[in-house]
């Protein structure tokens, strides 16, 4: 090759590379093509659509497409996004099972003075996701981090349910085996809020019935495929529900569950005044039934008790 094609050629290439990143760090929106901002150095938490796509915000795609790196749980979901919007920036993944291997990775890229954007698979980062452990580390380096809000199946989840809204628990997804989760359902009877839980569609019967089982009647939602095409919320109590997703009711897609909070006890309602005159009436087992009913308690709570109660009754006690 002679040095006047060399020269001729390395121009040539400096051009080539110079067009590939003015397309980084541009985005669609139809036949709109947008400049995006090249972000500045550090960590962003970008919130993504929990199914419709149209519901990614315009500060999220100029960071996505103006940043250096998108660290994804698993970038064939996360192209799909891209794609739509003619982002081209690089993806790499980071999940509950490569977390420690990738963290230092990413932590290399906030030290070298890159931009980097953490998002989910849907939703906000963080969010039943191993995430919070590279904001602790990029906080502790030093690093900036910024949140930029958007879509969440939980507080869609909450919001559409008809619940009370002041006072929510996440607990996120219950146990999968079934011992483990009616520990964990007893342990959550008594928070005084209302309780947002994730499922999957397969356990989502048997999670019911075990929260039907704990907590009584209490008002609920099932949410199911939020924001997508077939869209569906189900409300009414426990009871009911479980009944009704154990006779084969559609379970396909995410789940959002949300149960209503423990009655309020108007003037702290005595349980121990109405089972001692439901026992007088009625066999335990009734008895035990009509209190939970009446008073919201759980089940096993007020079954413990009303054994408590006989036991003394057997002993002599007044």
């Amino acid at each position: 090759m002679t040095p006047a094609r060399q020269a001729f050629r390395v121009p040539d290439m400096t051009r080539k590379k110079s067009a590939e990143n003015d397309r980084r760090h541009r985005y669609a929106i139809g036949d709109a093509v947008m400049e995006a901002s090249r972000a500045t150095p550090g960590l962003y938490l970008v919130a993504t659509p929990i199914g419709n796509l149209g519901d990614i915000t315009l500060r999220a795609l100029d960071v996505l497409a103006g940043c250096d790196l998108i660290a994804c749980e698993d970038s064939r979901v996360t192209h799909k996004l891209a794609e739509r919007y003619g982002i081209t920036t690089s993806l790499t993944t980071y999940h509950e099972h490569n977390a420690a291997l990738a963290r230092p990775k990413l932590l290399a890229r906030l030290a070298e003075g890159q931009a980097v954007a953490l998002v989910s698979d849907a939703g906000t980062p963080l969010i039943s996701d191993p995430g919070y452990k590279l904001v602790t580390a990029a906080a502790e380096a030093g690093h900036p981090v910024t949140a930029l809000p958007g879509a969440s199946a939980l507080l869609a989840g909450l919001t559409l349910s008809g619940l009370p809204t002041d006072r929510f628990f996440f607990e996120g997804f219950l146990p999968a085996k079934q011992a483990a989760r009616q520990k964990r359902i007893a342990a959550l009877a008594g928070i005084p809020a209302t309780l947002v839980l994730f499922e999957s569609g397969q356990r989502l019967p048997a999670a019911l019935t075990d929260l039907a089982a704990a907590l009584g009647s209490r008002p609920a939602a099932v949410c199911r495929e939020l924001t997508k095409l077939h869209e569906e919320v189900r409300r009414g109590d426990l009871v009911t529900l479980a009944r009704d997703y154990a006779e084969g009711r559609e379970t396909r897609g995410e789940i959002v569950i949300v149960v209503a909070p423990p009655q309020e006890q108007a003037g702290d309602v005595d349980v121990d005044a109405l089972l001692r005159g439901a026992l007088a009436r009625v066999s335990l087992k009734d008895a035990v039934g009509e209190v939970a009913l009446a008073t919201g308690q759980p089940r096993r709570a007020v079954y413990q008790r009303a054994l408590e109660l006989s036991k003394d009754t057997s002993d002599g006690a007044p």
